[in-house]
């Protein structure tokens, strides 16, 4: 029968490239290590390395074979890492997934005060959701809600979509042209401007754009940045335009830093939810979790106002 362990240790010979260095990996010895390839190789009927005096060399079906088992492979060794029991004194570990910018913004200061050990994933929400429903994440930061009927939802808070110019942008032309409502030209002026936006998602300046003219921006922004953070130091004491949640940039605008150049006509919102499985093992964690990043949310937008 097939033993999933011959698997493993051709992999590890793959990536590690000699039978001492694969055996150091596994922790066995290196006849255990010959004896598991020696079989797949019996199992396959096919020659999976050209044994050199320094190095395992894989052949053909050995590259064939790698390329085909590494993704499930590496499932299994994720699987493994996830459920193998722990003691009980050992802390828990519980994995959350969200944009950088909200961690940055919101959990970041927290990290080092929290009781159990904390995993932090950064994707586009599709990808978060596909972990979340697998069991790879805890809790997930999303405006997009699944229908996957295992995972439950709960409002966390609601970001406006807003237009925001550096601090030295000159807006009286824009201004004139809002309040002469003037929606063609107010398209063609800012469509000319000098636009910031992110490497990952566009999806904020899409949506703006479609729900103030009626289409997508027909202009690539000038300066694609890894976050909105980086657009924040960039506009800061500078010119151009860029599009953001507003609890992101509020502090700046109260500073001065940059200027909240237009609200939307028809306002654009998102609802940003915790997403978490219905059963967990970790709904203590998931809890405090979410009554920091509450509370921090909280915090913030009253500091703000006031």
């Amino acid at each position: 029968m097939l033993n999933l362990e011959w698997f493993r240790t051709f992999k590890v010979i793959y990536e590690a490239g000699t039978l001492s260095a694969a055996a150091q990996a596994l922790f066995i010895s290196q006849p255990g290590v010959s004896l598991h390839l020696s079989s797949l190789e019996t199992y396959t009927g096919n020659r999976l390395f050209d044994r050199d005096t320094r190095k395992m060399i894989a052949t053909e079906r050995g590259t064939m074979l790698y390329n085909y088992i590494i993704e499930h492979m590496n499932k299994l060794e994720e699987a493994e890492n996830i459920f193998h029991r722990r003691p009980k004194s050992e802390k828990s570990t519980v994995s959350v997934g969200m944009s950088m910018e909200i961690f940055q913004y919101i959990l970041e200061e927290h990290v080092s005060e929290l009781p159990f050990n904390l995993i932090t994933r950064f994707g586009d929400h599709a990808q978060l959701l596909q972990e979340l429903n697998n069991g790879t994440l805890d809790l997930i930061l999303t405006p997009h809600k699944g229908s996957q009927h295992n995972l439950e939802y709960t409002p966390f808070t609601t970001e406006r979509i807003v237009l925001i110019c550096g601090g030295k942008t000159d807006t009286t032309e824009l201004n004139q042209l809002l309040a002469a409502s003037d929606m063609q030209a107010v398209k063609d002026w800012l469509t000319t401007q000098v636009w910031y936006t992110t490497a990952a998602d566009m999806e904020h300046l899409k949506g703006f754009w479609s729900a103030s003219f009626n289409g997508l921006p027909g202009f690539r922004p000038n300066y694609v940045v890894p976050h909105y953070g980086s657009i924040l130091r960039c506009l800061s004491n500078n010119k151009g335009f860029a599009v953001m949640p507003d609890f992101m940039c509020r502090q700046e605008i109260a500073a001065g830093l940059i200027k909240l150049a237009w609200a939307g006509s028809p306002p654009v919102e998102n609802t940003l939810y915790f997403g978490k499985r219905k059963v967990t093992a970790c709904a203590d964690e998931i809890k405090q979790l979410e009554a920091i990043l509450s509370k921090k949310r909280s915090a913030c937008t009253e500091k703000v106002l006031n």
